[in-house]
């Protein structure tokens, strides 16, 4: 599943990313969710700055702080919070018994927040969606960067 992982943020990068792309992609995600009818949260960020945050019917203030705490993790480490999570269950350990010196209360490598990657760049920014399991998170993050980017160069599938 790793190598999976890291294939996506190889894939899903941007060549800019700004205000209105987060405005975009937020409401991308948004949408996405209501069609589902999934309860989630949606917080997209350029290093500190929250350019975008929608809560949906069914969520509550705990899922702002998985947001904070999934975050955390990508800031730290510079991958999505899934991908960090599954280095260490595939070496048959958890990332809290790698990382004890961290703090669970502050700490989620729990999937659903991806890096905003600018290629020549690296990580500038989180895409973080909180409220389903977490593998479903990831995968609704991932599904809407890849449909973003695909709006972006129709020529270009980005999707996954």
């Amino acid at each position: 599943m790793t190598p999976e992982l890291q294939e996506q943020e190889e894939r899903l990068q941007f060549d800019r990313f700004d205000h209105d792309d987060a405005w975009e992609l937020g409401s991308l995600l948004v949408g996405l969710a209501r069609r589902r009818g999934l309860a989630v949260t949606v917080d997209i960020r350029l290093g500190d700055h929250q350019l975008f945050h929608c809560a949906l019917a069914g969520t509550t203030a705990d899922n702002d702080d998985w947001i904070e705490r999934k975050i955390r993790v990508v800031r730290r480490f510079g991958h999505s919070s899934y991908l960090v999570g599954q280095r260490p269950r595939d070496r048959g350990t958890t990332f809290e018994e790698e990382n004890p010196h961290l703090e669970p209360a502050r700490y989620a490598a729990h999937g659903g927040c991806f890096p905003i990657i600018l290629r020549g760049t690296g990580p500038v920014g989180t895409v973080t969606v909180s409220g389903l399991p977490q593998v479903d998170d990831h995968r609704l993050v991932v599904e809407a960067l890849g449909l973003f980017l695909e709006s972006r160069d129709p020529g270009k599938r980005a999707g996954g």
